[in-house]
């Protein structure tokens, strides 16, 4: 009983361990309320309406990462290793985000215009547009704040109070439109976003301090940011370029189906980016020592995350046809489409911690590299099979690089930490 409460007095005072259930907590209620809000409005667009917001969402999402130029990875990279570069990290991190938000929607209207032409109104790409590029951003920021200074029930709450305003919002939709519309529903999206970063902004000023402008640290923060924003804006193109190309190569309703399967996928992966969210700061901080500091905070990571990942895959099969009795008769292709997917759960229970691995260790170069590769064969494979087999294509397309991805990136990680143990100098 006393080795018991030894370990649980541990735990208690162990600020990982807090942090990490702190995130784990909010995961999962945020799990329970994004389930809710994607009900309430796969339900309420149909899976036609649903299909265009998506459409509009995934071509906005591959400019995101160049929306903020890296300016989150950035500053927790700073503000991990040194707290005392906080305040000009953070005032960095704002200018930057504006800067680039205004270049990235004035990318967007015309590149929308061109790839997803008559798919949407005007109204929907500007509504969603500002929410995602510009304050969607600034949460991010924001929420990379409270884990680089290891403030991470705050973070956490962040999180849930996002996924709170996207239900309140859903409800507004279901209950008071008679008959909603994607260009309405991203009117509700939009304002959603707006309270959210609000109040993030609030709360880091209140409890960190304010921000300060150093301009003149801004030039190397461009160099850095530059290989943080290809790498997420090659994340972004894997993921969600499929379902821009599926709504202008396929129909709607395919684009609705596959997007909702994906959306599954998405909240079974919870528990492992609930990990990986607590976890980024320190492999930056180990990661100051070469890789094999950040391989290993991989190593006892890993292990929890592949069996989770494997777990989950098999238990999406068993799920997927209770998903046409909660959206409705007419997603009843997503069943398969859930079935087709799931083992990219597991792929990315194992891909996300070496890529973080790398880019702990100073290597994010290589990792973005290998994003960009596979993010172009994800388009081609995409270009090729969706006209022929619509979304089973994109399907097919995404399970084959993101297992490519997946062992690539392990490859350079037992690479270069071969080579750094290889060249450690030898004790006399």
């Amino acid at each position: 009983m006393k080795s018991l409460l030894g370990k649980l007095n541990k735990l208690r005072n162990n600020s990982t361990a807090q942090s990490t259930l702190w995130i784990l907590g909010a995961r999962l209620l945020r799990t329970l309320l994004q389930s809710a809000y994607f009900l309430l409005v796969a339900r309420a667009l149909g899976a036609q309406q649903y299909g265009t917001f998506i459409g509009v969402m995934a071509l906005t999402k591959v400019l995101l990462p160049f929306a903020a130029w890296g300016a989150a990875q950035v500053l927790t990279k700073q503000v991990a290793r040194n707290r005392e570069h906080f305040p000009q990290a953070w005032g960095n991190a704002l200018y930057l985000v504006t800067t680039f938000s205004l270049l990235s929607f004035a990318l967007l209207i015309p590149a929308g215009e061109i790839i997803l032409p008559n798919v949407a109104h005007l109204g929907l790409w500007v509504s969603i547009g500002i929410a995602d590029l510009f304050f969607s951003r600034v949460l991010d920021v924001a929420l990379k704040v409270f884990l680089a200074v290891e403030l991470a029930h705050r973070n956490a709450q962040l999180h849930v109070l996002l996924s709170i305003n996207s239900v309140l919002a859903a409800l507004c939709l279901s209950l008071f439109i008679p008959e909603p519309t994607a260009l309405i529903w991203g009117q509700f999206y939009l304002l959603s976003r707006i309270a959210t970063a609000a109040v993030a902004l609030f709360l880091v000023w209140r409890d960190i301090g304010p921000p300060r402008l150093a301009l003149k640290q801004i030039h190397p923060e461009l160099t850095q940011g530059f290989y943080f924003a290809v790498d997420l804006s090659a994340q972004s193109f894997s993921t969600d370029l499929d379902k821009t190309m599926l709504a202008r190569m396929a129909t709607l309703q395919a684009t609705g189906i596959y997007a909702a399967a994906y959306r599954i996928l998405d909240v079974a992966m919870a528990p492992v980016l609930s990990v990986m969210s607590v976890s980024y700061a320190k492999f930056f901080k180990e990661g100051a020592a070469g890789i094999q500091g950040s391989f290993s905070v991989a190593k006892r990571l890993v292990p929890l995350a592949g069996t989770y990942g494997a777990i989950a895959t098999v238990g999406l099969w068993f799920v997927a046809p209770l998903v046409p009795s909660v959206l409705g008769p007419e997603y009843e292709p997503a069943i398969a489409a859930l079935r087709w997917l799931s083992p990219i759960l597991l792929f990315k229970s194992l891909q996300y911690f070496a890529a973080d691995t790398l880019t702990g260790a100073g290597l994010q170069g290589y990792r973005t590299f290998l994003q960009v590769v596979m993010a172009i064969l994800n388009g081609l494979g995409n270009a090729w099979l969706i006209p022929l087999y619509s979304w089973k294509g994109a399907a097919w397309a995404s399970l084959a690089t993101d297992g490519v991805l997946t062992l690539s990136l392990w490859v350079l990680v037992a690479f270069f930490h071969h080579r750094a143990r290889s060249t450690r100098p030898v004790k006399a």
